[in-house]
């Protein structure tokens, strides 16, 4: 009697989670109630990211509030991929489409096909900078600001405020431009004796990042600091700094997740550009939810970039 109560409860339980959200045999994430006044899909550029995980987390429950369904779906790094996706929204009729762009200039075909269809688009982190494709608002981290807040931290943290320092980049990528601007202002403005000797793509990838900066250790022995424009390139320096057994390197990352906040903790890493994602998602669709009520949004919102330090760290 016990089990089978425990059967029924656990049935229920099931079917009421499914109602709130539910894995489709495509593999997108649906959430949301079924009598939704609105639904909206989601193409996120590489779910595995715990900043974009956080972000869909912002938008899931900014959707609750609205009564609107989510269709988020993973592009996995794949431009052809999130192309596809978004021509499944269009199948779909969904009443508008967020993207986080893989490929911020090839995007904007699939932004066309989505504006042929008269189905709004918005993206949110990344922006489209194809000279074809109109979105209506961006939804992003102030980069320029939080690059300069990670050049502040590199400035602080080296001795003296000189000596030479590398950045791990992924130039591609509009909001690492902003980041590395902003970065190299910081450093020209508050500690102009130091010198940026090395400037490398890895592509965000944490292995890359590693290979990279065993690289440029070995051409650049008084290497004094490194920049990573996200975490996993931070982390990945460290890794090939503790590889070469080399001290008194700075390492500065950006975005605060657990694992770069443990390594802060650590004193592996002096600290870190903190972007808020859940923000960023509950932002997007605010914008949205302006848009649907025939309102025009700001065409950019952005959000305010802190810093993280081992004084935060608890």
């Amino acid at each position: 009697m016990g089990q089978s109560r425990f059967l029924v409860g656990a049935f229920i339980g099931l079917i009421a989670f499914s109602g709130c959200s539910n894995k489709s045999s495509s593999g997108a994430n649906v959430t949301g109630a079924a009598n939704a006044t609105k639904t909206i899909g989601v193409s996120i550029q590489n779910r595995e990211a715990q900043f974009y995980q956080d972000m869909v987390a912002g938008m899931t429950s900014a959707a609750n509030k609205y009564g609107y369904k989510l269709i988020v779906v993973d592009a996995n790094r794949d431009n052809q991929r999130q192309q596809s996706q978004v021509e499944d929204f269009i199948s779909k009729k969904v009443d508008a489409i967020v993207l986080t762009p893989y490929d911020s200039q090839a995007i904007g075909s699939a932004i066309v096909e989505a504006n042929n269809a008269k189905i709004p688009v918005f993206t949110a982190d990344i922006a489209n900078t194809a000279k074809q494709g109109v979105v209506v608002a961006h939804i992003a981290s102030d980069n320029v600001q939080g690059g300069e807040q990670a050049g502040k931290l590199m400035c602080q943290a080296l001795p003296g405020k000189v000596g030479s320092i590398a950045i791990i980049d992924e130039p591609e990528v509009t909001s690492v431009q902003d980041r590395v601007k902003g970065f190299r202002m910081a450093v020209k403005q508050y500690c102009p004796n130091v010198t940026i000797v090395a400037d490398l793509d890895a592509g965000g990838d944490r292995q890359k990042a590693n290979s990279t900066v065993g690289d440029i250790l070995q051409s650049h022995k008084n290497l004094k600091g490194i920049f990573g424009i996200n975490d996993d390139s931070a982390l990945g320096a460290v890794a090939a700094i503790k590889a070469a057994n080399l001290s008194g390197i700075t390492v500065i990352g950006y975005d605060a997740t657990p694992e770069a906040r443990t390594a802060i903790k650590a004193g592996d890493m002096y600290g870190d550009a903190i972007q808020y994602p859940d923000q960023i998602g509950s932002k997007t669709i605010d914008a949205i939810h302006d848009s649907f009520a025939g309102n025009k949004p700001p065409a950019r919102v952005t959000v305010t970039v802190g810093t993280y330090t081992k004084a935060n760290a608890k």
